[in-house]
């Protein structure tokens, strides 16, 4: 019941940039939603799913995190796919960080934004601002991974198995212009390697989000309603 208030709080909070909150799907598995675990198509790509466990910008682990997973609705998994087979051709790699998002995780995004006094991650994840700052420009009260066809990831540079993360300028979830697709800041290398991942994505039809290098999604894929199935 808790958790469902929560999530009931917070999808109130985007009601005024819309005629309505966005529908919750009654969903409960995997299955019913239409969301495809991504290791069932590359059993061996890397992944990282930080909100799995403690090492994200909440300090802690995620609601509706239960297992370190991957999930997407099936088109946009058997793209991920594409972008992988092709990325290995050339020596490259992906590494995961986020897929589909229950919505109960972005409602505990909101309350942990809401409390000023836990700054336990400030210096990693947004040591230029103040947390006040962060709901709404970098925390919203809902998101498209809910929808179950956005990805956070990056780049990985191969020789055979040994894979090294390439140098895009920032760490994942590091809320700063600085992790802006585009941001002018960065050097050359750092520049070249996010088109890289750009020009990857884009070629089987991931969209970026241009304030976050990392973040793609597969509009053609993206369900009408968010899902609330928990990652297991």
């Amino acid at each position: 019941m808790k958790t469902w208030i929560s999530l009931a709080c917070a999808l109130a909070l985007s009601a005024h940039a819309a005629d309505a909150p966005p529908r919750v799907s009654p969903a409960r598995t995997a299955a019913e939603a239409g969301l495809t675990d991504i290791r069932d198509l590359v059993p061996d790509i890397a992944e990282t799913i930080h909100y799995a466990g403690s090492d994200n910008f909440t300090g802690a682990p995620v609601d509706g995190y239960r297992a370190p997973k991957c999930f997407l609705r099936t088109a946009a998994a058997e793209a991920l796919a594409r972008v992988e087979r092709d990325l290995r051709k050339d020596g490259y790699r992906l590494r995961i960080w986020d897929c589909y998002r229950p919505a109960r995780a972005v409602a505990n995004f909101v309350r942990w934004a809401g409390d000023l006094a836990d700054t336990r991650t400030k210096a990693a994840h947004y040591p230029n601002l103040g947390k006040d700052k962060l709901l709404g420009e970098y925390i919203a009260p809902v998101s498209g991974h809910s929808r179950g066809a956005t990805v956070d990831l990056t780049l990985m540079r191969c020789e055979g198995n040994m894979c090294t993360p390439m140098d895009m300028g920032t760490d994942f979830d590091f809320f700063d212009p600085r992790a802006h697709t585009d941001f002018p800041g960065i050097d050359e290398g750092q520049r070249a390697n996010r088109q890289r991942l750009l020009r990857a994505m884009a070629g089987q039809g991931f969209v970026n989000y241009p304030q976050e290098w990392w973040h793609y999604t597969l509009p053609s894929a993206a369900a009408d309603v968010l899902f609330d199935v928990p990652v297991e």
